[in-house]
């Protein structure tokens, strides 16, 4: 079912609730009732001319269907959805502007394709046309250069390789037959800088001989600023050619309209990825569903990781792309959403959820080095939210951004008070209470810009004049009314922070000694410097 989908990107249909079957075979595609017999198992069935009801999917999941693709959901979307869920079967309709027989010669054509070949291995192998003229390249190039080729994606996985000789190396045995750069040399290739110093150079690198594994030379295959994957040159058993490099830069050029022709191929599976992932995260339609379109098992443990990126940053910050490389090559199976100087990170594991919190905790502390390894990069804050199932992704994904929100504001705190700056990531336990109060101050922020009287007259008057006395209260506050401590972080004489206090009663009406007051204040100065 996952194949058949892959090859549709939205246009023609709609996925509304997925099998009961985490692996649901389809075997052929039926038009109409009539075509549908209970002998033949794997039927999914085109319900032309069918009532959209849940009549309509009960009956056909008795007759043998697997999937049921309807004309409309209507009014009744949810009773479809529940009697989908009781049979078991795959439900999904009719997109907005499509007819039955798009529909029917899609799925075919896709049924047809699947079944052509083995479904797990068109993944590596891409289709005859894009594999057969990146093979042409690399075989063209390895002459040039004298050695042997391999083109790679930004996950590392091989695309298309030239001949192996009998001098080959076993690491570029190991890494042809297994289809993908093993883990312990892409831990090498990160621990050594040479992938970092990949994704961000624009010219060939050199990696000299050491011990078996002979030099090699590699260059980014890039469409404008983005990466696209790699070529690399290895030595088999002689010196590559004196202007091997030359080649390479030639064989990047190449390259890149192949490689974003296989980007395109993707783009059916990517785009329905990219709205399962959406949908999870942001708890929007059914999200059994999401996770079954994204593979995922109901009781896999799951975290949602923010990294975000200090928006004022240089306007050439690289930041997040690298981190999204780093990603792809050191965990392939990570969703990742990035939507201007935001990343949202789906992590997923197959351990105990223990396991998994410090495996999410290991990721943000890499990802934190990454950063602080990039020359005059932007400042990023990382945060994890709590392991939970696929299901309850949504939370995890706001107990992380409120991670992230309470890390900028303690490094707001600690900077404005002459502190040391503090680490940039968290999970929601390090976080501390400041995921609580971020939480009571979404919830009064709609009281608070209601209301009236002294004290938001202060406010709202002194915030459009440079906010100048909102920092002084916020400053005493913190302090906890300690003058000397406040007028220490204000940078002023204490007997000056003491006049500035004085002049509120006599000039707003503003008594600091009333609690219920100080605590107005405590909220409006807060509520004025969160995001």
């Amino acid at each position: 079912m996952r194949s058949l989908l892959a090859f549709e990107d939205g246009n023609a249909l709609r996925l509304l609730c997925a099998p009961a079957a985490p692996n649901a075979v389809v075997r052929r595609v039926a038009l109409g009732m009539d075509d549908l017999t209970s002998s033949q198992q794997g039927t999914l069935l085109l319900a032309v001319g069918a009532a959209a009801d849940a009549a309509t999917v009960r009956e056909a999941a008795r007759r043998g269907a697997c999937a049921v693709v309807l004309g409309d959901a209507g009014a009744t979307g949810e009773e479809l959805v529940a009697a989908a869920r009781e049979t078991g079967v795959a439900l999904l309709v009719r997109a907005e502007g499509a007819d039955w027989a798009e529909a029917a010669a899609l799925l075919r054509s896709a049924l047809s394709y699947v079944s052509a070949g083995d479904a797990e291995a068109s993944d590596v192998s891409r289709g005859p046309e894009t594999i057969g003229s990146l093979a042409a390249l690399a075989a063209r190039v390895a002459g040039y250069v004298r050695g042997s080729i391999t083109i790679e994606d930004t996950s590392l996985r091989v695309l298309a390789h030239s001949a192996t000789g009998p001098d080959a190396d076993p690491l570029r045995r190991a890494v042809i037959l297994g289809g993908r750069v093993p883990e312990w040399r892409v831990a090498e290739l990160r621990r050594s800088g040479l992938l970092r110093a990949l994704w961000t150079s624009g010219d060939v690198l050199h990696r000299p001989a050491d011990g078996d594994t002979p030099e090699r030379l590699v260059v980014a295959v890039r469409s404008g600023r983005e990466v696209l994957g790699s070529i690399w040159a290895a030595a088999d058993g002689k010196a590559l050619a004196p202007d091997a490099a030359r080649h390479l830069r030639t064989a990047a050029g190449l390259a890149a309209p192949l490689l974003v022709r296989e980007r395109l191929r993707e783009s059916g599976t990517a785009h329905r990825r990219e709205a399962a992932l959406r949908g999870l995260l942001h708890g929007l339609g059914d999200r059994r569903t999401h996770a079954w379109s994204l593979g995922l098992s109901p009781d896999a443990p799951c975290a949602v990781v923010v990294a975000e990126r200090e928006a004022s940053g240089p306007a050439d910050d690289r930041s997040l792309d690298v981190l999204v490389l780093e990603l792809a090559a050191h965990r392939p199976g990570t969703g990742v959403l990035r939507d201007g100087d935001r990343l949202t990170l789906l992590l997923t594991g197959d351990g105990s959820a223990a396991d998994h919190e410090a495996a999410v905790l290991a990721v943000v502390r890499e990802l934190d080095a990454v950063v602080a390894s990039l020359p005059g990069g932007a400042a990023v804050w990382l945060g994890a939210g709590p392991v939970v199932p696929p299901e309850r992704a949504a939370e995890s994904h706001e107990r992380a951004t409120l991670v992230v929100r309470a890390l900028r504001e303690r490094e707001r705190r600690a900077l404005a008070g002459g502190q040391p700056r503090p680490p940039r990531y968290a999970d929601a336990g390090g976080a501390g209470p400041a995921l609580e109060v971020l939480r009571v101050l979404d919830a009064v922020r709609p009281v608070w810009e209601s209301g009236s009287g002294p004290v938001h007259d202060l406010i709202r008057t002194d915030l459009a004049t440079g906010g100048d006395l909102v920092r002084t209260l916020a400053a005493y506050l913190d302090a906890g009314g300690d003058v000397p401590a406040a007028a220490r972080r204000l940078v002023v004489h204490p007997n000056t922070l003491r006049y500035r206090l004085g002049r509120l009663r006599e000039r707003h009406g503003v008594d600091l000694d009333d609690p219920d007051t100080r605590l107005l204040l405590i909220l409006a100065a807060r509520l004025s410097g969160s995001s």
